[in-house]
C-alpha cells in the first residue's frame, strides 16, 4: 500500500503541452505500479497539447475534475469534456487538447503501460 498527497507529486514537463502543468501520481517510478499510470494536469486557459499519440500504443482515459476541456480527434470532431465527464482513447488514436475557457482544468489522466513480451 502507498499514501501520497499532493506535496508528494512531481511536476513534469509533458512533451507537446502548452499552459499546463502536468503531475505524475501513480507510476513505476511513484508507486511501484506495473499496469498503468496515473497524472494530475491543470491546464490554463488557452493552454493544452498538440497533436499527439497518434503512434502511440496506450489506452488512455481524461477525467475532468474541474473546469471544461475541448478535445479534437483526426477528423477535425471536437468533443467538449466538462466536469465530472471523460473521455477514453484506444490505441493510436490521436486527440489535440485546448482550453477554450477562462478558468483553468483540472483532470485525471491514465495511461496503461505497455504488455511487455
Amino acid at each position: 500500500m502507498v499514501k501520497r498527497t499532493l506535496a508528494d507529486f512531481q511536476v513534469s514537463d509533458a512533451p507537446n503541452h502548452f499552459g499546463a502543468a502536468t503531475m505524475r501520481v501513480h507510476g513505476k517510478e511513484e508507486t511501484g505500479a506495473e499496469h498503468y499510470w496515473v497524472g494530475l494536469s491543470t491546464i490554463l486557459p488557452n493552454g493544452g497539447a498538440s497533436w499527439d499519440y497518434e503512434e502511440n500504443p496506450f489506452e488512455k482515459f481524461y477525467f475532468v475534475i474541474e473546469g471544461e476541456i475541448s478535445v479534437t480527434d483526426k477528423d477535425g470532431n471536437e468533443y467538449i469534456v466538462g466536469q465530472d465527464e471523460a473521455i477514453s482513447f484506444a490505441p493510436f488514436e490521436g486527440r489535440s487538447l485546448i482550453n477554450k475557457t477562462k478558468k483553468p482544468v483540472r483532470m485525471l489522466v491514465v495511461f496503461n503501460y505497455p504488455k511487455e513480451a
